[in-house]
């Protein structure tokens, strides 16, 4: 197959691709690792009649740390985040969550920020940001603005980036001491889409009581869930089997959302986000233990 033509522009500089962005508006799309929009064009699901290519734009593939964080540029490819080892330290469930993302042939390729801004509601990467509370910093020709992880996510393969805007930056901040975390999913076959996933967080008080917790979902809705009355059973209460049980009988039975494909029932796929669960909050929990000690 073959895309319909298009017209063609390689910036070199986050300023020009904003001013082409604004001159050309709802005519064009933005290649980033082009691991979704080459093929959606090559089938002619998507047709732009202009593509600004950002692989030119070195200054929006980075790693950074500050007092608050780390700091991403959009155009980080995700076999960087796999193996950037201030990832694996201040940030490990992002760096957890890298191998299970496709196949290394597309991370070699693939981008933090063009996942993201694609919000497939199969991606563990949009997961994994709401997770850990990220920020996004949406840049036009003519402004910019942070957007909170929850807010950005507006439904399937949508976001909250208006006309004229691009993803530039993301932020991390950091993990708060005596937290724990894990990132588990099940999939066909390694690369595959996960038929259900799930990032847990939880940190404990000194007491060893929790004193917060995440647990965010993939393939579970339209984007990616944030089972937050199923959280609230924990806040306060000592971790124990029972607990966690009832944790994810609740987030499974009454939260997410999950539409079934050819591969799972929604059915099976509520069992496979039970299991998952609680094997992500022992685990997170062991780890917040541990890191207390």
């Amino acid at each position: 197959m073959k895309p319909a033509p298009f017209e063609y522009h390689s910036p070199n500089t986050l300023e020009e691709a904003l001013s082409l962005l604004q001159e050309r508006g709802d005519e064009a799309k933005l290649l980033a690792g082009g691991q979704s929009l080459v093929p959606a064009m090559n089938f002619r699901v998507v047709q732009p009649s202009v593509l600004i290519d950002l692989n030119g734009v070195k200054e929006l593939a980075y790693v950074k740390q500050d007092g608050v964080g780390l700091r991403i540029g959009a155009m980080t490819r995700e076999r960087t985040l796999e193996f950037d080892p201030r990832i694996a330290r201040w940030s490990p469930l992002l760096n957890e969550a890298m191998p299970h993302v496709a196949h290394p042939q597309i991370r070699n390729r693939g981008t933090l920020g063009g996942s993201l801004a694609n919000a497939d509601p199969a991606a563990e990467l949009p997961v994994v940001m709401l997770a850990l509370d990220a920020r996004m910093k949406a840049c036009s020709a003519s402004s910019e603005r942070w957007v909170e992880a929850q807010d950005f996510f507006s439904g399937m393969f949508t976001t909250d980036l208006t006309t004229g805007e691009m993803l530039t930056e993301i932020e991390l901040p950091f993990m708060p001491a005596r937290t724990g975390w894990s990132f588990l999913e099940v999939a066909p076959r390694a690369g595959d889409y996960a038929l259900m996933g799930v990032a847990a967080l939880v940190t404990l008080d000194e007491a060893g009581k929790c004193k917060q917790a995440k647990l965010v979902y993939l393939n579970a809705g339209d984007g990616p869930l944030d089972a937050k009355e199923a959280v609230q059973m924990l806040i306060g209460e000592k971790p124990g089997e029972d607990l966690i049980e009832a944790t994810a009988e609740t987030a499974s039975s009454t939260e997410i959302d999950p539409f079934g494909n050819i591969h799972a029932s929604p059915e099976f796929q509520r069992h496979l986000a039970n299991v998952l669960t609680q094997k992500a909050l022992k685990q997170a929990f062991q780890r917040a233990e541990e890191t207390s000690q």
